[in-house]
């Protein structure tokens, strides 16, 4: 996730010009500093998280307009919020959840989101694609899962790949858990189809 290009976040508290300069020995020093409002502190820890965070985005939105506004709002929740992480869990893991809130909470305030979430039926599509020959072109696994229908991909990036129970994915989503079930087990399908015909292709063995 980290080869794809990663926004710069352009809205406080990031505005500064200044020249980034380490101010921190270690993560915990450096979350102490954020905590306090030291802004130098916050573009470094930014800059360390920023791939991450973005890959993220870019699987749940599967589009880079999207990916690079979700990753703003992540990073400006994130200098909001930063005083109330207590060290409980790892940073990373406490940022991975804020991240994932704040992509969803994004999502639904998109134009037509609860139509295609709640009221949509990718099942047709996802079987269809299942019987085809082939995969759409050639990529990698970030690639084919952008190609899901939106809710199955949704479903997949926060079950299959950030490790979310199927039932706070359904949850999440305000979906009932066999629909999480059932969009799983056929997008895991149709994936490793198309990883199947990829590794098939004969340009792929030259």
């Amino acid at each position: 996730m980290n080869a794809h290009r990663a926004p710069v976040l352009n809205e406080s508290p990031l505005s500064t010009k200044a020249p980034l300069a380490l101010v921190a020995p270690d993560e915990a020093a450096l979350i102490s500093l954020c905590q306090r409002g030291h802004q130098n502190a916050f573009r470094q820890l930014y800059e360390q998280y920023l791939g991450l965070v973005y890959g993220l985005c870019l699987r749940l939105t599967a589009n880079r307009a999207l990916a690079e506004d979700a990753t703003q709002e992540v990073f400006i929740q994130l200098w909001r919020r930063i005083a109330s992480f207590r060290g409980d869990s790892s940073f990373a893991t406490w940022l991975h959840a804020l991240c994932t809130n704040t992509v969803i909470s994004y999502l639904r305030r998109q134009k037509s989101w609860r139509q295609r979430i709640h009221l949509g039926d990718d099942t047709e599509e996802l079987a269809n694609a299942l019987e085809a020959q082939a995969p759409p072109d050639l990529g990698d696994l970030d690639d084919f899962i952008r190609r899901l229908p939106e809710r199955a991909r949704v479903i997949f990036v926060l079950h299959g790949v950030e490790g979310y129970r199927q039932d706070q994915v359904a949850h999440m989503l305000g979906i009932a858990t066999g629909t999480v079930k059932a969009h799983f087990h056929r997008s895991k399908q149709l994936l490793l189809h198309w990883l199947g015909q990829q590794e098939e292709c004969p340009h792929e063995r030259s």
